[in-house]
């Protein structure tokens, strides 16, 4: 039963943690939109990562999720620097973790 437990709470990080990294991959997402382009790339950001953060809170504290968030927001920045047209930025860590302590809080304030 444990392991069920486990399972549940992790497969669906794990999964979506897949889904970032699989989006980091793709080379080159410009639109050609100017600056809407920049705007909705960190809006997409704030949400991927905010629903990583609600995962991650979902199966542990506060406090480890933003951790774990924040370092997975990290290493994601460090692929896309290997990513044709594409690089790592701090500020995209910054807005990451935005996004991440945004879906932890929005757990514990469903959770209650």
């Amino acid at each position: 039963m444990a392991l069920r437990r486990v399972a549940s709470a992790w497969l669906p990080v794990v999964a979506w943690a897949g889904v970032i990294f699989a989006l980091s991959s793709i080379p080159g997402l410009g639109t050609g939109l100017g600056v809407w382009d920049l705007v909705l790339r960190k809006l997409a950001h704030v949400g991927e990562y905010a629903v990583l953060g609600f995962l991650l809170a979902r199966a542990a504290a506060p406090l480890p999720a933003f951790a774990l968030g924040v370092g997975y927001a990290i290493t994601d920045e460090a692929h896309q620097a290997f990513v044709a047209g594409r690089q790592g930025s701090a500020i995209d860590v910054a807005v990451d973790a935005f996004g991440v302590l945004v879906g932890v809080v929005a757990y514990r304030r469903l959770a209650r």
